[in-house]
């Protein structure tokens, strides 16, 4: 951890933290229940129609839900500073605490796979900022670049 983060993690605990650590295990999530918040620290990837909708629409993979959720994992490892933090394979949900380069800063990922035919599945990911007001786009960005690498996990035989 460099002296900057450090200094930081005295005022903002968890960024004193390495790996996921600093931060409570996150519980699983019910994703038609998610609230955002009004301050633009959040982003949202989800099927067309969801609630509260989604600032990038996920289509329906042409594979089966649990090919998918080994996906986004693979993805999510492959990701620089970003740690997994819960995972609940019975509900095919998981959870990965990224940080920031210089400050350390956490923000928390979430993935909810679900069946949407007999080899189909559709995604949610949402990824917030644990602080600050606004994340500068960084949270829509990681969801628009695990995507990607997700289709191109997927388009590989």
């Amino acid at each position: 951890m460099n002296p900057l983060a450090w200094l930081v993690g005295l005022l903002l605990p968890a960024c004193g933290a390495t790996g996921a650590h600093g931060l409570p295990v996150p519980p699983q999530i019910d994703v038609t229940q998610i609230i955002r918040p009004a301050s633009p620290n959040t982003a949202l990837a989800a099927p067309n129609g969801f609630s509260p909708p989604p600032d990038i629409v996920t289509p329906v993979y042409p594979v089966p839900a649990d090919r998918l959720y080994a996906g986004i994992q693979a993805v999510a490892a492959a990701q620089p500073r970003t740690f997994a933090a819960a995972a609940y394979p019975d509900r095919l949900q998981a959870n990965w605490v990224a940080r920031s380069a210089v400050f350390n800063f956490p923000d928390q990922i979430m993935a909810q796979v679900s069946p949407a035919g007999r080899n189909e599945a559709t995604m949610v990911l949402y990824s917030r900022s644990v602080y600050g007001y606004s994340d500068l786009g960084v949270n829509r960005h990681r969801l628009a670049a695990w995507l990607a690498a997700l289709n191109r996990t997927i388009e590989t035989p």
